[in-house]
């Protein structure tokens, strides 16, 4: 995955603090943590996401185009309504996430970052016929989020993605400063990431590997359409659903509030019973310090794994909680 092109020019704020990884170019935190989270769980202030990917699609076939490339229902997708949607592999697995909204000319999306290039040259493989036109809008149009609940004013002529977890702008990346100053306080990616794990939110490279397929991350439904046409991958998604048995499953854990450092990601998961040297039966995939829980993750484990069976992330005591049913 490439690195991001841009630099957000919010790190400049009073205490910001540099994200690093995949979030690399946006700030982790402005100096607050939990101030910046319960500033989000009440509806305040917003989160900078410029350093993700946008891409935008236009002419007159590009939502009966896309129906036939991802896995949501797209031909009857009314102007304004949010929706999500995958690319997959032959075989089912998670290729891309998009964030979609169509606004009656464009279908705009934002995805994650290192992502947008391989993105654009496959849809532009894909064209074919179609009346449609691929751009990589990342260099102009920032990502912005409100958190639900917000009453702030969206400048106008900006295309907004609303949810129930709040609003994402496609904001001018020229305006980024300015909006700032309008509508703070501002929210790192911490905080964000916080409120995303606690709503069970999987995201794509944190959650998924390289052979994750919808159901083991709870995504049928949301971003996968099972009353829709043929599309890339759609033979693995059809059997996996008819048998019921994907073979991995994602999962909530309570971490015990005593470590000092969080599992990261790809720490193994075992069974308590079993201590540091049993069985490893899944990994952390993402966790984060909340507010309100203490130390929290989400992780992928098998799908067998008792629903009821205390765990450890390394060395860590986790209690489960289920996400996917097994």
């Amino acid at each position: 995955m490439q690195r991001p092109s841009t630099t957000s020019p919010l790190l400049s704020l009073p205490g910001a603090v540099a994200a690093e990884g995949r979030d690399e170019g946006v700030a982790a935190h402005y100096g607050d943590l939990f101030r910046e989270q319960r500033a989000l769980a009440d509806g305040k202030g917003f989160v900078d996401l410029s350093h993700r990917g946008v891409v935008t699609v236009t002419g007159d076939d590009r939502l009966s185009w896309l129906h036939l490339l991802v896995t949501q229902h797209m031909t009857d997708l009314p102007p304004g309504r949010a929706t999500e949607a995958l690319v997959l592999s032959a075989n089912g697995h998670i290729e891309h996430a998009l964030y979609l909204v169509d606004d009656g000319e464009t279908v705009w999306a934002h995805v994650e970052p290192g992502t947008r290039e391989e993105l654009v040259a496959y849809l532009e493989s894909m064209k074919f016929f179609y009346r449609v036109e691929v751009a990589d809008r990342t260099d102009d149009i920032a990502v912005v989020h409100l958190p639900a609940g917000s009453i702030a004013e969206v400048p106008e002529g900006v295309a907004v993605r609303e949810t129930p977890h709040g609003r994402d702008l496609f904001l001018p990346r020229a305006d980024l400063e300015s909006f700032a100053g309008s509508h703070g306080p501002a929210a790192g990616m911490l905080a964000y990431e916080a409120l995303r794990v606690e709503a069970h939110r999987p995201r794509l490279g944190f959650e998924t590997d390289h052979r994750t397929i919808p159901h083991e991350i709870g995504l049928i439904g949301s971003a996968v359409h099972l009353q829709k046409g043929c599309y890339r991958g759609q033979e693995t998604v059809a059997r996996v659903q008819n048998l019921g048995k994907p073979p991995r499953r994602l999962v909530f854990l309570h971490l015990d509030g005593s470590e000092v450092l969080l599992p990261g990601h790809g720490t193994p998961v075992r069974l308590a019973a079993d201590g540091e040297e049993g069985r490893q039966l899944g990994f952390v995939t993402s966790s984060v310090r909340h507010h309100e829980l203490g130390p929290i993750a989400l992780a992928l484990v098998k799908r067998n794994v008792p629903v009821d069976a205390p765990l450890i992330a390394g060395t860590t005591a986790a209690a489960q909680e289920t996400v996917v049913e097994p």
